[in-house]
């Protein structure tokens, strides 16, 4: 890999065919964008496998919403195990409770299920009520390779403060930045010492259109 990670978001075959050739080093993959990305299914991470040969995180989410029952965990769970058959290289996932807090017990359930393969807290962590509290509860969970993160709700132009301080704390190598992400923050990203980058719309017209090449290109050279 060179300098930072690229990872971007795919929907299909034709997406991890383009961000393959564009440079990129991961996928994220997901169904349905309308509801900010939910589990694919297993037959969409077969047939990437089959045609790309980067590592694919997929989607471990039932609904657009961050809780957790006990019934949607135990159908993620199932899903998990399809998925990694299937060819996923790790997982993304996380969940709040109620109250807006990281909902431990459940993100705890999904580790195991998924374990011994790699994962990434998805930007729940930017909705949770305290999000200190949420990066303390979040950052010493086993196998955790990333936390996808804008830093705020609203996108990573409200959020650059937020992860100035995570990096200022010692959490650089965990934050991949992603959510409203645009070139004109990849410099100041990139001098707070983060080091993974999570792109989506900024690689396509729309999410009806599918990834073009030629933008993935650019942010490769972008970031490094």
């Amino acid at each position: 890999m060179t300098g930072s990670l690229l990872e971007v978001i795919t929907l299909n075959v034709r997406d991890a065919v383009a961000a393959e050739a564009g440079g990129a080093d991961r996928l994220e993959v997901v169904a349905d964008m309308a509801s900010d990305g939910l589990t694919p299914a297993a037959e969409t991470v077969a047939a990437i496998a089959k045609e790309s040969a980067l590592p694919q995180m997929v989607m471990l989410r039932g609904e657009a919403s961050f809780l957790a029952t006990p019934e949607s965990l135990k159908a993620l769970s199932r899903e998990a195990r399809a998925l990694a058959d299937a060819g996923a290289a790790g997982f993304v996932f996380g969940f709040l409770d109620g109250s807006g807090a990281v909902d431990l017990a459940a993100t705890e359930a999904l580790i195991h299920a998924v374990a011994p393969l790699p994962w990434t807290f998805h930007r729940a962590v930017d909705h949770a009520a305290d999000t200190q509290a949420s990066w303390r509860a979040v950052r010493l969970l086993p196998n955790l390779a990333t936390v996808l993160t804008a830093g705020a709700p609203g996108g990573i132009g409200y959020g650059l403060s937020t992860i100035k301080t995570r990096c200022e704390a010692g959490d650089g190598p965990l934050i991949m930045a992603g959510g409203g992400l645009r070139p004109r923050y990849v410099r100041t990203l990139l001098e707070y010492g983060v080091r993974a980058f999570h792109v989506g719309s900024a690689v396509r017209a729309s999410w009806s259109d599918p990834v073009e090449v030629r933008r993935v290109r650019e942010w490769r050279a972008m970031i490094d």
